[in-house]
């Protein structure tokens, strides 16, 4: 069936728009952080894998990083293991550490990779293990309370935070023309394995690599404000301020957070996206309202 001359000259609109695009992030680095409704809808899956595919063919070098986290506790509980929260974290003994590295590790992990390869791209799965990519440090978790003289230290198990990434697998991947797909289990020098926000790896990896752009893609439209609009071409000052006045608390604060380190560190921009949006990477990348909040 043959375009008619609307359809022809959105097409050509789109594509032309694109262009500048194409041309500033040919040959950098652009690190996506994969999570929520994006990894467990059909459409969106595929929609995000050749969205990735498209970036590599011209010329984007794409570093994807995932979560799991429903995945994850999906599987606990078909294993009658009940799933503990402390603070938003979940409480990760042995058993459970060995639950969550076989699910991001290996079935989430290579469910991304295969999703890109289906699509014509060319993808390798990580964990912070493989090329000694992600070392880690166990999480201390205080909890502050009027009757204690002292805060309390939480015992939260096998979670970790990044203490340093060695990016030298990464960066030999990217050069052979493969995207790496991490998911963020490192390793502390206690030998343990230590489960990780993906988030803060996603940042970590960003800075690491001084990427020009880091995506982080969620299930909210973005930074909003008090009246429930979407606020975006913000700098650093002004991300400080809406802390301080209360604009950006609970879950977002984390979110944030990592997305303001990472520029800090020199990462060209970060943006919080919506991964509800079907092809959300390129919309954001390759127009030029783009979809998100972008920090400069």
């Amino acid at each position: 069936m043959s375009l008619t001359a609307e359809g022809a000259h959105n097409v050509a609109h789109v594509l032309t728009e694109a262009l500048p695009y194409i041309q500033r992030f040919r040959g950098k680095t652009v690190v996506i952080k994969y999570g929520g409704n994006a990894m467990v809808d059909e459409d969106l899956k595929s929609g995000f894998a050749r969205d990735v595919v498209l970036m590599k063919l011209v010329g984007i070098n794409p570093v994807v990083v995932h979560g799991g986290g429903p995945q994850i506790g999906k599987l606990l509980e078909r294993l009658g293991k009940e799933s503990e929260f402390v603070q938003g974290m979940r409480v990760t003994d042995r058993e459970t550490m060995d639950v969550v590295e076989m699910v991001l590790g290996g079935l989430v992990n290579k469910e991304i990779v295969n999703l890109i390869n289906r699509h014509g791209g060319s993808a390798v799965g990580l964990t912070g293990k493989d090329g000694d990519l992600i070392h880690a440090r166990k999480m201390v978790v205080k909890r502050n309370a009027p009757e204690l003289k002292a805060p309390e230290i939480i015992d939260i198990g096998h979670v970790g935070e990044v203490e340093s990434i060695d990016a030298s697998v990464v960066d030999m991947l990217v050069q052979g023309n493969f995207i790496p797909v991490i998911a963020p289990i490192g390793v502390g020098k206690d030998g343990y394995s230590y489960n990780i926000n993906a988030d803060l790896v996603a940042g970590r990896v960003a800075s690491v690599l001084q990427a020009e752009k880091l995506i982080l893609l969620t299930n909210t439209k973005g930074l909003l404000d008090k009246e429930g609009n979407l606020l975006t071409g913000l700098t650093t000052e002004t991300v400080d301020e809406l802390i301080t006045d209360g604009t950006i608390y609970g879950g977002m604060l984390p979110k944030i957070a990592t997305a303001l380190d990472a520029v800090k560190s020199g990462v060209g921009s970060s943006v919080i996206v919506d991964g509800r949006v079907n092809h959300a990477v390129l919309l954001e990348l390759f127009t030029d309202e783009g979809i998100g909040t972008l920090i400069r």
